[in-house]
């Protein structure tokens, strides 16, 4: 079983209803969730649309990427928090006290995310590589190996956190050091004077620049949307806090796969000084966990390819259409440093956003498959539910609809990146106003954010809801 792992005497224990909350194991064994809701957002905000600003208007929106990615840390801290105290996804605390949640989550999460913008972006780059005309005869072919990657494993958590880690840890890196490389002494001035929000001297977001594209990189600084929500999943799978209790979902090809009953409700423990005091032990390990993988690696992602893309491709011919100035990136560092450089990041960009095609597959198959199973056990009456099936048919679903938006002819990325995030930064506004309320009510006091906290959620709840209405009424009109 991937994840934490704790003594017999506590996993045994099942004295009356409760359970005892577990101690927290050292922070190098906690580490994992964050780089499955970072590598969520590589291949949309990271890789292409705030790049793709910066190539385009400057390093004056940096200071928006920072703050971005400041408010999902904070937002997912929150899911994480009724996760780890619970056992549970925040999926089923939703579900039980507002009944249209689930089919929300459904509905939202393949609106959002069902347009295959990423793996367009992969496919792409990689075409470009291989000399390949029709990017689609790459794109089908990815699909299809992400269904049997996540179909393969033993357990599909397992499959996601190798992979992810790999990927992460080789990839920044190397896009860092090529940011190094390429970037002058004024570039990085830049890169400075934009975190502050005055590059160019001017407003913060300059004229020129389209709302719903900087709304979409704003909402996909990290993971965006309802995926944000999965961290409650993958630290329910990782066994954090009660959720060490919890069960996990087995692959496809596994003997207990498709056929496997999980329990989708956690476990309650008795509210203790112990209890409390673990807690509180949990809660200063995730935190930095959090902050540490998600926040500082994903920053430094972010405000790094925004760099190397203002640095190697300002003033090119053809950086406002599609995904071209990514290949103008690869063109310039080639120029500068080898042909083999300008190769080698091609591949990297090609590899980061297919492995985000990868999570975000994962991560909306659990959510629709979660949320099915909570409407399902609501009318029911029953507990448990066969969520592996579930998942796997949701997951090829989604895979189907790709091939067939391809083949219909659907294949400009960034055209559907921005549809997607715009879509997605309502399904924010509606999630984090729903958490707000959940802790709140379903949480002990004990376990409950402090006021600080709980002002900061609902001023970023408002943001997007201002946000979203302004990019609405912009585009309708």
């Amino acid at each position: 079983m991937t994840g934490v792992h704790y003594s017999r005497k506590a996993m045994l224990y099942c004295s009356g209803m409760h359970k005892p909350f577990p101690p927290a194991p050292p922070l190098r064994k906690l580490i994992g969730p964050s780089f499955l809701i970072l590598a969520l957002g590589l291949g949309s905000g990271e890789v292409i649309l705030w790049p793709y600003l910066a190539a385009n208007h400057g390093l004056v929106l940096a200071w928006g990427a920072l703050a971005g990615i400041t408010f999902q840390y904070f937002v997912n801290m929150e899911i994480e928090r009724y996760a780890l105290v619970k056992g549970e996804s925040v999926f089923v605390g939703i579900g039980k006290r507002w009944k249209g949640a689930p089919a929300w989550f459904i509905l939202s999460t393949f609106v959002g995310f069902g347009l295959p913008g990423i793996i367009a972006a992969s496919a792409s780059v990689v075409a470009s590589l291989l000399h390949v005309a029709d990017m689609r005869f790459v794109a089908i072919p990815m699909l299809l190996v992400i269904g049997l990657i996540l179909s393969a494993g033993h357990t599909v958590y397992g499959v996601m956190e190798r992979l992810t880690k790999t990927v992460i840890l080789l990839g920044v890196p190397f896009i860092f050091a090529l940011a190094v490389i390429m970037a002058t002494g004024a570039d990085w001035v830049e890169l400075g004077r934009g975190l502050v929000g005055f590059a160019g001297g001017g407003p913060l977001i300059p004229e020129g620049v389209a709302l719903a594209t900087f709304l979409a990189a704003f909402a996909y600084s990290g993971a965006g949307g309802n995926l944000n929500l999965t961290q409650s999943i993958y630290v329910k799978e990782k066994g954090y806090g009660m959720a060490a209790y919890s069960e996990k979902m087995a692959g496809l090809f596994t003997a207990m796969g498709a056929s496997a009953k999980l329990r989708l409700a956690g476990q309650t423990f008795e509210d203790t000084p112990e209890a409390r005091g673990a807690f509180k032990v949990w809660w200063r390990r995730v935190s930095v966990e959090h902050a540490v993988v998600f926040w500082f690696t994903g920053a430094l992602s972010i405000l790094t390819l925004m760099l190397l893309s203002y640095a190697a491709t300002r003033g090119s011919d053809g950086n406002a259409q599609g995904i071209q100035f990514v290949l103008n990136e690869g063109t310039a560092i080639g120029g500068r440093l080898g042909p083999w450089a300008g190769l080698a990041f091609l591949a990297a960009v090609g590899v980061m956003l297919f492995q985000t095609q990868l999570g975000v597959m994962d991560s909306t198959s659990r959510i629709m498959a979660e949320n099915l199973a909570v409407a399902y056990t609501r009318f029911t009456g029953k507990d448990e539910i066969r969520l592996s099936r579930t998942y796997f048919s949701f997951l090829w679903a989604q895979i189907a609809f790709g091939i067939i938006l391809f083949l219909l002819g659907q294949t400009e990325p960034k055209t559907l990146l921005v549809l997607g995030a715009c879509l997605n930064a309502v399904a924010m506004f509606v999630h984090i106003g729903l958490v707000a309320r959940l802790n709140r009510s379903e949480l002990p006091v004990a376990y409950q954010a402090p006021a600080w906290r709980r002002a900061l959620l609902w001023g970023i709840f408002l943001f997007f809801g201002y946000f979203s209405a302004v990019v609405l009424w912009d585009q309708l009109l």
